[in-house]
């Protein structure tokens, strides 16, 4: 028996779990209040793509007046049985030797989905065969998903169900009339799944985190069975849609099947209605709750007690999620989307909210943007160090807002120090702070791959998102991280209010010459969507636009309404998003931008040397005092030489990739061999640029052009960063 019960509803990733039940035990953990978590998502994809749960789908399938395709899958059904459970398990990490058979012509059924499978050898290369059956066993199972769609349950999406019914439900009409049908197949599987669990665990309070709207409906379902077969359990729900969908609810029907729904951050409204559900009749304290009371949703808020800082809400706890069981899955067309699709990643915060906190377009008035708070690093590592012993994997993805630079280098020096063999990745802001020798720090310490928000690339229009970057700031910043090594993704936006024809042209041109010139390696193009609780929603008029407001009686968030340019954006939707896909391949940069369109558009405005320009462009500032000097390479092997110039000293270096050696007069390079240890990396405390300038010119003159020589800068080049 355990007090609590966290759940996440179908359906968000197939290859990791979602991580807020993990953050959501971790701290329960520190109150010692048990609780058991599960990923309802998994749990039901993995019965439904098994030999039992696809000969299941066929029987109740109907493929009268269906599409030639799903009557060919139907046709099939033998083989896919015969071949899913293989598939499942090789995708799950295991059995690999069947890649060999996944990837000959006469193992898997194929049907519409292969047909996007003719470029294969080029677009894999030499990455290998496991990558490539991969990606044949994704195309399989979105083969089956097609055929479900269609033939079974048209709300059925592997990260996603019914999210139509989640997505600007400004009522909640059409959700309730909705559940009062039958369940659905999947339904029933997932009901089934929650049942079990139910009888076993004996909770007194489930709790469901929905993050997304195609978590809604199946939240609501698994609330609704509890309310009839369990009516003794309470039922709360919180997550990602509630905090941002759910602040204006009325509908007094909700609570039929939740009582309880709390927003922001769940720490203490979880602790709290535990403590409530546990002492029955006592006095109900609560946090940023809603509930049913008298008949009414009341909005309660009643407690003393302050919101746990970032430090105190303990370690994420993955312990009861069967971890083995996730699967890996390939999409060739994104390359950021395989780091969210392939591998299994431990999830963790480096700051709660936004160091920025300032983009027009984003909820940046909710606290879980606006309230920033870091973690100490020291803090941060030990974390990982403790879910690395716990899930036995090295991966992280740091799921922040805007990860700080600052903290993101000492992040990175914590983690060299402790010789940690981890990789990384996570979302920025293109600010001038990521300079060269701070990529090279992170790329050193594992980062893999950042993501972060260009938006519309048009200086204007960065300017009045207050996005604090410009076109020329994100391209320099973009080739510091490629050439440290390390996979550069941009968010697009397009259709923000006020932006012209031209402008959205041109955006377009810089992304073509950011592409071609190597600095981007994916992207994906967002249109602009309102949202209620943006400076742009509570402020249209300042924005140019007519909003065109709803009467909320369940969410409220996303608004319509009317651009004063009068622009139709949805019409370049198409040419945008099939432009990148060729540029992400490196095709068809020579190809003239109205080919993307199959309409009219002007010439865009933009130098076709623009981007390039920028990237030619070099940092003369001066090196601050404070700077940090941090030598991340190995220590040198130092021998004595005689050379025409006087005595010298040979410093040989043996790095990962190669050896080089620089030569310096011997008193100079006696006082460099002397200073290195004070640049190591594993060092806590680093020499700055203006005690190491002290150091020489107590020794000798003209510390500037010491730096600045030729060894130095060789140096330099190998991991000599100014931090």
């Amino acid at each position: 028996m355990k007090d609590l019960l966290l759940i996440t509803p179908p359906f968000t990733q197939l290859n990791t779990p979602y991580p807020a039940t993990a953050y959501l035990k971790g701290f329960l953990n520190t109150k010692g209040i048990t609780s058991y978590q599960m990923d309802l998502g998994i749990e039901v994809i993995l019965e439904l793509f098994s030999a039992r749960g696809l000969k299941s789908i066929f029987e109740r399938s109907k493929v009268e007046g269906v599409t030639e395709n799903s009557v060919r899958i139907f046709s099939l059904q033998k083989e896919y049985i015969q071949t899913i459970d293989g598939v499942i398990t090789f995708l799950q990490g295991q059995n690999q030797t069947l890649a060999r058979q996944i990837c000959s012509p006469n193992f898997l059924p194929q049907a519409s989905r292969f047909s996007s499978e003719n470029d294969l050898e080029w677009a894999f290369g030499n990455m290998g065969m496991q990558d490539k059956a991969k990606h044949l066993a994704t195309l399989y199972l979105e083969d089956i998903s097609d055929f479900i769609v269609e033939c079974l349950d048209e709300n059925f999406g592997f990260s996603r169900y019914a999210e139509r019914l989640g997505r600007s439900a400004n009522q909640f009409d059409e959700l309730y009339h909705q559940l009062l049908n039958p369940p659905t197949y999947i339904d029933e599987i997932t009901l089934r799944q929650l049942s079990e669990r139910l009888d076993s665990i004996k909770p007194e309070l489930v709790c469901f985190s929905v993050p997304f709207p195609g978590n809604l409906y199946s939240a609501f379902r698994c609330a609704q069975y509890i309310k009839k077969h369990f009516p003794d359990i309470q039922v709360a729900m919180g997550g990602g849609f509630a905090n941002t969908e759910l602040r204006s609810i009325k509908d007094k029907r909700v609570f039929e099947f939740f009582d309880f729904i709390t927003l922001d951050d769940g720490e203490l409204p979880i602790e709290l209605l535990a403590k409530n559900v546990q002492n029955k009749g006592v006095k109900a304290e609560f946090k940023r709750t809603f509930c049913l009371v008298d008949g009414d949703v009341k909005y309660i808020n009643n407690t003393t007690q302050k919101d746990y800082k970032h430090s105190e809400v303990g370690t994420p706890d993955y312990a009861d999620l069967a971890l083995n069981k996730y699967i890996s899955v390939i999409e060739i067309a994104n390359p950021m989307h395989s780091l969210w699709s392939d591998g299994r990643w431990n999830k963790l915060t480096m700051a709660h909210g936004c160091y920025w906190g300032k983009c027009t377009f984003c909820d940046i008035s909710l606290d879980y943007i606006k309230l920033y708070e870091p973690i100490a690093a020291k803090i941060l590592v030990d974390r990982m160090e403790q879910m690395i012993a716990q899930t036995g994997e090295n991966g992280f993805h740091f799921v922040d807002e805007a990860a700080p630079p600052a903290l993101m280098r000492e992040v990175a020096l914590e983690i060299l120090r402790r010789n940690l063999a981890v990789s990384w990745w996570t979302n920025i802001r293109f600010e001038k702070s990521f300079t060269a020798d701070l990529c090279a720090l992170l790329k050193a310490s594992g980062c893999i791959a950042v993501s972060g928000g260009l938006e519309v690339a048009s200086d204007r229009l960065l300017a009045l998102i207050d996005k604090g970057v410009t076109v020329a700031q994100v391209a320099q910043v973009n080739r510091n991280f490629v050439e440290s090594g390390i996979m550069v993704h941009a968010y697009l936006m397009y259709g923000y209010p006020t932006q012209t024809v031209q402008e959205t042209i041109d955006s377009l041109e810089m992304v073509r010459q950011m592409f071609e010139s190597g600095i981007l390696h994916s992207a994906f193009w967002h249109q602009f969507a309102l949202t209620a609780h943006s400076p742009v929603g509570l402020n249209p008029e300042k924005f140019g636009i007519i909003p065109d407001y709803k009467e909320i009686g369940f969410a409220d968030n996303d608004i319509q309404f009317q651009d004063n340019t009068g622009i139709d954006h949805n019409m370049f939707s198409f040419g945008l998003k099939k432009s990148l896909y060729n540029y992400m391949h490196g095709l068809c940069f020579e190809y003239p931008l109205k080919q993307w369109f199959d309409f009219k558009i002007p010439k865009t405005k933009i130098q076709p040397d623009f981007i390039a320009d920028c990237l030619e462009e070099q940092d003369h500032s001066p090196v601050k005092p404070t700077a940090k000097i941090i030598w991340i390479g190995n220590e040198p092997l130092v021998s004595d030489i005689k050379s025409k110039k006087g005595p010298q000293l040979q410093f040989t270096f043996h790095e990962k990739m190669e050896t080089f050696s620089i030569k310096i007069e011997k008193e100079k390079g006696e006082w460099l061999l002397k200073n290195l240890p004070s640049m190591q990396v594993k060092n806590i405390k680093h020499i700055t640029f203006g005690e190491l300038k002290t150091s020489f010119e107590q020794n000798f003159e003209h510390f500037e052009l010491f730096w600045y020589s030729k060894p130095i800068n060789e140096m330099r080049e190998q991991g000599l960063l100014v931090l």
